[in-house]
């Protein structure tokens, strides 16, 4: 088996993998101060939940864009599962060419979502993630990482309203009625979703207009289900596109 692991800002995923089929996925908060014992432990107890045998775990791959989480998933790879973990940055084969300025720079869950994206579609794609920040990535037809674009994630441009606003309250980002609200919380609701609806539609249709022929637009991230009912240019939603892209990395680097 596999253990795929997502460490985001906000949120840490991880996937177990058998073959291609992913058999259990659990979410938990990201801090840098749970320890290396606690992370083991805590795998060890999802693994139980489920029925899975942490012993048949042979190999480890991890995306993360918290560098001082690094030594504390590598001691727990290595002394929960006795296994290397793999970490996705330079010098792992991803089958992507990347052409950004630096590299270096770009964010290892960018890299992984594009090679999940790309090994599903074979035209132009961009990917969309709704995450802490929501990162809009391009992929040329010849499968090559152009560039893209970054926007404050649903979270924290919500955040923002609550605490700079004193009279407005805190309200679920949840699809109103009416896009023309009859009262604050349906008006503030109203201008966070379509809001966002209408800054996901616009930048996905300039990118397409830098890309050549056809262009899917992929969409992944607790919230993209909701966004993409409503969107006119989101073509998928696929909550385990990240996962999936760890597993294709990892299979691209097994030897």
């Amino acid at each position: 088996m596999l253990l795929a692991i997502d460490v985001g800002n906000t949120n840490t995923v991880f996937g177990v993998f058998s073959g291609d089929t992913l058999l259990a996925h659990w979410r938990t908060e990201t801090t840098s101060r749970r320890t290396y014992d606690e992370y083991g432990i805590l795998m060890l107890q999802f693994f139980a939940h489920v029925g899975l045998d942490a012993k048949r775990v042979k190999a480890v791959i991890v995306s993360s864009v918290v560098p001082p989480l690094q030594f504390n998933l590598e001691k727990m790879s290595e002394r929960y599962f006795g296994q290397r973990a793999i970490f996705v940055g330079p010098g792992v084969k991803t089958g992507i060419p990347i052409l950004y300025d630096n590299p270096r720079e770009v964010g290892a869950d960018r890299i992984v979502n594009a090679v999940a994206a790309r090994e599903r579609c074979q035209s132009a794609l961009i990917v969309v993630d709704f995450g802490t920040a929501t990162p809009f990535d391009a992929v040329t037809a010849r499968g090559e990482y152009l560039g893209g674009a970054i926007c404050p994630g649903i979270t924290i441009a919500m955040e923002a309203l609550f605490q700079n606003a004193s009279k407005l309250p805190r309200v679920e980002f949840a699809r109103p009625p009416n896009v023309i609200g009859k009262n604050t919380v349906h008006s503030m609701q109203a201008g966070l979703v379509f809001g966002y609806v209408s800054l996901v539609d616009g930048i996905c249709e300039r990118m397409k207009s830098d890309l050549s022929g056809e262009v899917s637009v992929f969409a992944t991230g607790g919230l993209a289900p909701l966004i993409a009912s409503e969107s006119k240019c989101i073509d998928v939603v696929d909550e385990y596109l990240t996962l999936n892209g760890l597993r294709l990395i990892f299979e691209r680097n097994r030897s």
